[in-house]
């Protein structure tokens, strides 16, 4: 089981260190924040950013690199105006080519 507080605590510090113009999967972040298998965790983390503007949870994506249909902080729209002002392109999908905006976990 995980401890919820711990592990969100290193979601937000993982989700911290994603660079302006990249994104990352949920499963990165799991896996960075100790869990590999806990990316559904990190959306629930995510989902309840105690500090969003600050802990930067738009720059979140799927495995497809698809946005959250049901965004926390107002819809898949207002991630894709945050992600577009960020220089990171979104299609008409609402996806984001991975092989261009995926951050590696370890570069900022």
């Amino acid at each position: 089981m995980i401890n919820d507080t711990n592990f969100f605590d290193k979601v937000y510090s993982a989700v911290c260190k994603i660079p302006k113009g990249k994104v990352a999967t949920y499963g990165l972040i799991a896996a960075l924040s100790g869990n590999p298998r806990a990316a559904r965790v990190v959306g629930t983390a995510l989902h309840r950013n105690p500090s969003p503007g600050v802990i930067p949870c738009h720059r979140v994506v799927n495995r497809f690199g698809g946005l959250a249909p049901e965004f926390a902080f107002g819809g898949k729209e207002a991630q894709r105006h945050l992600l577009e002002h960020e220089g990171v392109e979104v299609r008409d999908d609402f996806t984001v080519d991975l092989s261009i905006y995926l951050w590696n976990g370890y570069d900022n």
